[in-house]
């Protein structure tokens, strides 16, 4: 079975706010919104591939600590890394 554009924004959109910690949540959640509406399909798929990534990588990606694996030079990825957010 295949998304379509809209199911894949909803199911991204729900990972994003629902991760097992509080301030993942917020974090990817605000990142999501913002962002969402702007992307095209590679970009979307990249963002799926962030979620597939686990919180602490994620956290310590996020405010430059290091990681247990390389993040890809990519859209998405840059975006995340540069996402100012507030609470």
């Amino acid at each position: 079975m295949t998304l379509n554009i809209d199911q894949l924004k909803k199911k991204i959109i729900y990972r994003s706010n629902y991760r097992g910690t509080k301030e993942m949540d917020k974090l990817l959640g605000a990142f999501t919104k913002k962002y969402i509406d702007e992307l095209n399909n590679e970009d979307l798929a990249d963002l799926e591939k962030l979620l597939d990534i686990d919180d602490a990588n994620l956290y310590n990606f996020f405010n430059g600590l290091a990681t247990d694996f390389k993040f890809k030079d990519n859209k998405i990825n840059l975006l995340y890394k540069n996402f100012k957010y507030n609470d």
